[in-house]
């Protein structure tokens, strides 16, 4: 009698669970050990680059746009001397931004395939490549912000003690760039949507403000003002220099001084260093008048408030754009990856940089066939503004079908795009950090996304 066997075959491997998202990490880390070959020793921004590792020598709270927060970040790799290393640690920051994102939406039981999917243009996009190896702050702040939003978003029910270490981490986003300081607040608002309760919104409110009144006492001790930021006010007077009338506003004598005098530049944020332009004709430099800057700009926003949204919009609508729109004309919106050998200025602060922080500080150089792949790499590798408005709308859909989950990274996303423009000007690197967190909301709204996993 024959017995009719059936023989299981093994089961074939999936790239599921987390699979994929481990296939994509390792691509996503090889992309950047080409990038730290393809261009040596790293990316060196005159003046912001420079400034940040002055501060890093000689830790101070900056009068101008640049606060503590990548400077301390800098101080602690010095004993190493090697801007190299700070290249190579912020592009180990830049995959635990996407393993901490994939990390939260699996907590939150989204599938492995979408988790892993929000995390591909932060981890492929070539402009976060080229952001992680310059010496610039913007990859900490990315994964600062995202690690607070983690932490709000990890269990279904928000404890005390997450909201506080949301405050800390909110926090030293702000004291690494300014512009999280407003979206602290839109943190609070989303929360207060929630209804998380007063003690988790007083925890977060407290912790955030514990660092960063203690970094005001600290500029009040240098500078004789309490406050954050010495440039504010005439970051928000350049934003009115592209449509402020003072026949409308009618200022007062001592504000009048700000009034447009017919300098024009093309693009909001380059009113700031015009030589020509009115602030920077006062005697004593343009950062020894932030309040009456300040002042003025308030003045010229409440006399013409359609003229600044206009301007808002008009600017933020550039990241939509297919094609990336040079704005300022002398910038590089995208695809800045090139061969050839870049020089430094002739600079007394870079000497000295070279002395006190790096020696082997040099002009950057590009080297092949690294350096090939990746300008070729840098036009597939690149979301495109319509992409980035629809994962911006799936966000918003998220947001209006879960608001209990998705309302928050929105929220985060839609200010972390709009906020610099309202504050200062657009800039395609502003752009960068709204990425990650439109990705998180977007992924959202997958409809497993309600609750809570072990993973």
């Amino acid at each position: 009698m024959l017995t009719d066997t059936r023989v299981a075959l093994p089961a074939q491997p999936r790239l599921d669970g987390h699979r994929l998202f481990t296939v994509l990490l390792a691509l996503a880390a090889a992309l950047r050990v080409v990038t730290m070959l393809g261009y040596r020793p790293v990316t060196l921004y005159w003046y912001d680059s420079f400034t940040y590792l002055d501060t890093a020598v000689h830790p101070a709270p900056s009068a101008t746009f640049h606060p503590i927060g990548y400077p301390l970040l800098l101080r602690a790799l010095l004993p190493f001397h090697s801007v190299e290393l700070v290249a190579a640690v912020q592009h180990a920051i830049g995959l635990a931004t996407g393993l901490l994102l994939y990390a939260v939406l699996r907590r939150r039981s989204a599938p492995g395939w979408v988790a892993a999917l929000a995390t591909v243009p932060l981890l492929f996009d070539a402009s976060f490549l080229r952001l992680e190896h310059g010496v610039l702050s913007d990859t900490q702040f990315i994964f600062l912000v995202v690690a607070g939003l983690a932490v709000l978003l990890w269990s279904p029910k928000l404890s005390v003690r997450a909201a506080a270490g949301a405050g800390l981490l909110f926090a030293a986003a702000a004291l690494t760039r300014t512009i999280a300081l407003p979206l602290l607040l839109l943190v609070v608002l989303a929360l207060a949507v929630r209804r998380v309760g007063w003690r988790r919104l007083a925890a977060l409110v407290v912790a955030a403000a514990l660092p960063l009144t203690g970094y005001a006492a600290w500029y009040a001790a240098h500078h004789g003002r309490f406050a954050i930021s010495g440039a504010d006010g005439v970051a928000l007077w350049a934003r009115t220099m592209t449509f402020a009338d003072c026949a409308r506003i009618q200022p007062p004598p001592e504000l009048a001084r700000l009034c447009p005098n017919g300098t024009e530049v093309d693009a909001a944020s380059e009113y700031v260093w015009a030589p020509g332009a009115s602030l920077n004709l006062l005697p004593g430099g343009r950062f020894a008048h932030n309040d009456l800057a300040r002042s003025f700009a308030i003045e010229a926003i409440l006399a013409q408030p359609l003229d600044y949204l206009a301007d808002v919009v008009r600017d933020t609508a550039i990241a939509f754009s297919w094609t990336p729109i040079p704005h300022p004309d002398r910038t590089t919106p995208a695809f800045g990856f090139a061969g050839g050998h870049w020089e430094l200025p002739e600079q007394p602060l870079i000497d000295k940089v070279k002395q006190e922080y790096d020696p082997d500080i040099r002009g950057l150089s590009s080297v092949s066939p690294y350096a090939d792949f990746l300008i070729a790499y840098q036009y597939a590798a690149y979301l495109r503004g319509p992409f980035l408005g629809l994962i911006l709308l799936l966000g918003a859909y998220a947001a209006v079908r879960r608001p209990g989950v998705a309302l928050l990274p929105w929220a985060v996303a839609a200010g972390l795009l709009a906020g610099p423009v309202a504050v200062l000007d657009f800039d395609h690197r502003y752009v960068l950090p709204v990425i990650p967190v439109a990705c998180l909301a977007a992924a959202l709204a997958h409809p497993r996304c309600g609750i809570s996993s072990r993973m």
